[in-house]
């Protein structure tokens, strides 16, 4: 095998494989090194895929149980959580083989092993045997994602203790469970517990749940988990766990300070957010600059500070996507290959996998008012949606925010059945420049999800004809 390539990525999840799956479409000779032997990254391998098997099944099974009988179908459940782990690992080891062959298929060399820089254009792999080997690159591509942000004083053990790694891998559902943070992955792996049968406290430090989220669609989140049977302690942190005979006794305070008390659970998962993976690498070295969040610092073009090394996905600034990794990985093999690689980062869209879903893409009104930008709504429920109706999903709405004066779509909030396929649509509306004008004057199949999505676009300029 070749030492010697026009461009090693270092790194195997989303943004990394797509790299060097798109250099060798280029042209361009590649490698791309993964540690954990796995390709796919956190994303395929202990994240995005895993969890949203288990939110699938997990939903099949709450809904069997509870929903089932509204539609005329009577049934007996019954959980078997060792089949449904199981269907979630071939799910797994099904995409992981399929990123190796892709990266096969385009020529890209898929090497295991720890990658440091060693100097500019170097770069030292050591395999599991511990051998040694060197590779030389005009170009080299940081992609090494992120890990799970500890919480302070708290020691994870994936057992008692977890990350969202252990909680897609708990061997049986616990009675209660102990959510520490309300952002996507808590209220996700929360998601799933429930309906599986925990009881699931969610403690926030902030005074919401996903902070960062179109405020109306947040609050609106919060009541439907709520009626789900959730339960939230927001303004509040954790200060302290013991680790008792019959569980965990886990020591919560006010956000501000105040009086202490104490949540027993059976299992605390700690999802606080994530943090780049940057130690290890070699960075130091060569002089890699990073911001005081440990991320590496690149321009527009995705170059750090020193020639021939660039950074892709979590690792730099920007939202914690796997799509989000993977445009821009693209974008840079593009841009290695001398044509114009481009990410437009205002319509990159982001969803939370729970029933309902919350998909988001663009400003949202708090973003808009805060930039003294001019806007118009249109919202439309999707209890007066005909298909969602027939599906007996009926939660959440669809909002759309446009300019006031050129009608140009410059945002969508969307919570209900399906979002994360509906925002495409608006997605590719703002990708064009589209107006919420062109989105209503679309026709759209009937009865569809979809249709409530134009009849919120209707709404922009008043004209909604469904409500």
């Amino acid at each position: 095998m070749a030492d010697t390539f026009d461009a090693v990525v270092i790194g195997g999840g989303p943004g990394g494989y797509n790299t060097a799956i798109r250099l060798g479409q280029l042209g361009l000779s590649a490698a791309c090194i993964d540690k954990r032997g796995a390709f796919g990254g956190t994303c395929l391998n202990v994240g995005c895929i895993p969890s949203k098997a288990l939110l699938h099944a997990s939903e099949r099974f709450h809904e069997a149980q509870t929903e089932f009988a509204k539609l005329g179908i009577k049934t007996k459940v019954e959980l078997d959580l060792p089949a449904m782990m199981a269907q979630k690992t071939k799910v797994v080891g099904e995409l992981t083989k399929g990123v190796e062959y892709l990266l096969k298929k385009n020529k890209a060399e898929a090497i295991v092993g720890e990658a440091r820089i060693i100097a500019p254009g170097k770069i030292e792999v050591k395999g599991a045997d511990g051998k040694t080997r060197t590779l030389a690159a005009k170009n080299i591509i940081i992609a090494t994602g992120s890990d799970v942000a500890p919480l302070p004083g708290v020691e994870i053990d994936e057992k008692q203790i977890v990350s969202s790694t252990g909680a897609i891998a708990l061997t049986s559902v616990p009675k209660r469970l102990l959510v520490v943070g309300a952002g996507v992955i808590g209220l996700e792996l929360g998601s799933v517990w429930k309906r599986l049968g925990s009881d699931v406290t969610v403690v926030e430090f902030l005074d919401r749940v996903t902070p960062g989220m179109d405020l109306e669609v947040s609050k609106a989140f919060q009541r439907i988990l709520t009626k789900q049977g959730f339960a939230f302690q927001l303004s509040t942190k954790v200060t302290g766990v013991e680790k008792k005979k019959n569980g965990l006794a886990v020591t919560v305070e006010p956000a501000a300070g105040g009086e202490k008390s104490v949540i027993e659970a059976d299992v605390m998962l700690v999802a606080i957010g994530r943090r780049p993976f940057t130690g290890n690498l070699g960075l130091e070295t060569v002089g890699v600059a990073l911001d005081k969040r440990g991320r590496v610092i690149t321009d527009n073009h995705y170059r750090t500070n020193v020639a021939g090394i660039y950074a892709v996905g979590d690792c730099r600034e920007g939202p914690m996507l796997a799509h989000k990794a993977e445009d821009e990985g693209v974008a840079v093999a593009e841009i290695i290959a001398g044509k114009a690689g481009h990410v437009n980062y205002d319509t990159i869209p982001s969803v939370v996998y729970t029933f309902p879903e919350v998909a988001t893409v663009g400003k949202s009104e708090e973003e808009l008012k805060a930039a003294n930008i001019a806007y118009k709504v249109g919202k439309f429920p999707f209890t007066a949606n005909a298909r969602a109706k027939t599906i007996v999903a009926t939660d959440g709405f669809v909002k759309i925010l446009a300019d006031a004066k050129t009608d140009k779509v410059l945002g969508c909030a969307i919570i209900g059945p399906e979002a994360g396929n509906l925002i495409a649509e608006v997605v590719l509306a703002m990708e064009f420049g589209a107006s919420s004008e062109d989105i209503a004057r679309t026709c759209h199949s009937h009865p569809t999800l979809t249709e409530a999505v134009r009849q919120a676009a209707m709404g922009v300029e008043g004209w909604t004809m469904q409500m």
